[in-house]
């Protein structure tokens, strides 16, 4: 399980003194024990799924801090935030490739019988419950766009 990670890398962190590590990690922890309290009361753990989702807000407040630190010329901020990105990267599971995303959409597109853009919104409620966690969204959304572009002019 996915927080039984995050706990044994933290304590691995501590003793090694990876200060920032530790500290990425605690803030990842803190968050699933505020998450876990708010959804499902006290003492019930989240599913990897929600852990995940977690992480993805995590990772998406440091690139708009990155992108934010950039404009302002703060270089070292902009390193300790990809610093910070790189360690939360760690617990995501392994990204698909552009092609192996546009693959699981064709199937998809077929399996839901979509000829048009105006398709879009049934073919992202099943990209999404097959590629939660595999891809980002934007990735997917882009993807399908396209596909969906496609078979539109195909069928004109």
């Amino acid at each position: 399980m996915l927080l039984e990670k995050i706990n044994k890398d933290y304590i691995e962190a501590k003793k090694s003194r990876d200060t920032l590590r530790e500290s990425v990690l605690n803030l990842l922890k803190s968050n699933i024990k505020y998450k876990e309290i708010e959804s499902k009361g006290k003492g019930k753990a989240l599913e990897d799924g929600d852990i995940i989702d977690l992480i993805k807000q995590e990772i998406k407040k440091r690139r708009e801090s990155i992108e934010l630190y950039k404009q302002a010329g703060r270089q070292e901020l902009v390193e300790k935030e990809s610093e910070e990105l790189k360690i939360l990267q760690e617990y995501l599971p392994e990204q698909l490739s552009e092609e192996e995303i546009r693959a699981i959409l064709e199937k998809i597109i077929s399996e839901v019988g979509a000829s048009s853009t105006k398709d879009f919104g049934k073919v992202m409620k099943e990209a999404m419950k097959e590629l939660k966690g595999k891809a980002e969204g934007e990735l997917i959304r882009k993807v399908a766009e396209e596909l969906l572009k496609e078979k539109e002019a195909g069928n004109g």
